[in-house]
């Protein structure tokens, strides 16, 4: 039985701490399905993993692909995207109000939802994403980096 780990960002933006939570995970051995809301944004997330440093290269892939089975971080906009079969995926990285269930939460490692902590309608998305997953009995903690780093400010 997995977890879910909400993230909000209040200093460093998504850019910046996407890749550091894929490096831990890609650490931990996982493969990753980060899941967004926007193709567009995916296509610019997809570009600045490639322009990371080449100590810390994540491979990657956009989903749509001949490839997709074998990417170890997959990034989508499908919210029906088998993370659990044909991917092997360990970890789904939820970002711009994408949606995520409890059965997801459950079948996973772990599931993680960033969001901007400076947006009234991402943060009011994501308490309603605490209340829904939490009160489907999932095992949930916040954290937060409003103090200047990550610390873990709740847990159910």
């Amino acid at each position: 039985m997995g977890a879910v780990y909400f993230y909000h960002l209040t200093r460093a933006p998504l850019e910046v701490t996407l890749p550091v939570l894929l490096g831990k995970a890609r650490a931990a051995g996982w493969r990753i399905m980060v899941r967004g809301v926007d193709q567009g944004r995916m296509a610019r997330l997809d570009e600045n993993l490639w322009q990371g440093p080449d100590d810390g290269f994540l491979p990657h892939g956009l989903a749509g692909g001949p490839h997709d089975a074998d990417q170890p971080i997959l990034l989508s906009c499908d919210p029906g995207s088998d993370t659990g079969s044909h991917t092997a995926v360990a970890c789904l990285m939820c970002i711009d109000g994408a949606p995520v269930n409890a059965d997801e939460v459950n079948a996973l490692e772990r599931v993680c939802v960033l969001f901007d902590g400076n947006d009234e309608q991402a943060l009011q998305q994501a308490r309603g994403q605490w209340k829904t997953l939490t009160d489907a009995g999932c095992s949930a903690q916040y954290w937060s980096e409003a103090s200047g780093r990550w610390e873990k400010k709740a847990e159910k």
